[in-house]
């Protein structure tokens, strides 16, 4: 494969895995990794190094979007990066010590939870209203967004401050292991624990995300994981195709959001596991 070749196909893969990383908040290192290494076969830690690069861009290209519509709810943001901060660099200091092997399993493992997590949740008119949380209070939390595909403005409470901080270090240890900007654990966080629509939970991660994978990208750049032969054609991709997406996310609808966010981590998952436990 020519350089020239490996470049565009890489750039459309990654303009593909922004556009669809946007939309549901996952930062599209969740679909370059395995695109990179399952198709391409690019070292994973290199892939890992780049995709980094990649969440880094997603959220420049999508944050500024969701802050100016309103859908991002900014305490909430600043609050958890406390916690994903902190375990994005323990993670990168992990990541180290560990086989490649573990991290293709430790990935798919991640996916399958969170997809069967959102899969499992129920419509909002099912669930018990949230209970109250001082934290939450005291720090207002709570907001409210316009929604373009209803036309109507939504009001909701934020509750589990203190789960939600908890996961978000789980969450950002994830991050700086695997390079993925941990939307795939940040979104069912707040959607499920912390009852944040999917559309705020989604637009939250992808201002989240950024300030998480740039706590880990200068390890992985110390041990020289970040190749620019790869991350360069990945960043750019990713941008434009986050761009894009921001525009698209207002118009859908939630059910379709959460529906697509489930049926791509199924699939991420069951290739991750397959290449960890199977192939090598």
């Amino acid at each position: 494969m020519t350089p020239l070749y490996f470049t565009l196909i890489t750039f459309t893969m990654a303009l593909a895995a922004g556009l669809l990383g946007s939309l549901l908040g996952l930062g599209g290192g969740i679909i370059v990794i395995p695109a990179l290494t399952l198709l391409l076969h690019v070292d994973i830690r290199l892939a890992i190094g780049a995709s980094i690069v990649s969440v880094i861009a997603t959220s420049s290209g999508a944050a500024a979007a969701y802050v100016r519509e309103r859908l991002t709810n900014l305490r909430v943001a600043m609050l958890l990066e406390i916690a994903t901060t902190a375990g994005a660099l323990s993670g990168a200091m992990i990541s180290g010590f560990i086989q490649p092997r573990w991290l293709y399993v430790v990935f798919g493992v991640v996916l399958g939870y969170s997809a069967l997590a959102m899969f499992h949740k129920k419509p909002p008119q099912f669930r018990a209203p949230p209970p109250p949380d001082r934290w939450a209070d005291r720090l207002r939390l709570h907001d409210r967004f316009f929604d373009p595909a209803t036309g109507q403005e939504r009001a909701y409470q934020v509750t589990h401050t203190r789960l939600g901080l908890l996961l978000m270090y789980i969450a950002g240890i994830v991050s700086g292991l695997l390079g993925i900007g941990s939307g795939a654990l940040k979104v069912p966080a707040m959607d499920l624990a912390m009852r944040l629509p999917i559309k705020v939970s989604t637009a939250t991660s992808n201002f989240m995300i950024g300030v998480t994978a740039a706590a880990s990208a200068g390890v992985y750049f110390m041990r020289g994981d970040i190749d620019p032969f790869i991350a360069a054609p990945v960043a750019a991709g990713v941008l434009v195709g986050a761009t894009l997406g921001s525009h698209l996310l207002g118009r859908l609808q939630g059910r379709a959001v959460r529906l697509t966010f489930v049926v791509v981590l199924l699939w991420v998952s069951a290739q991750m596991l397959y290449e960890g436990i199977i192939k090598l």
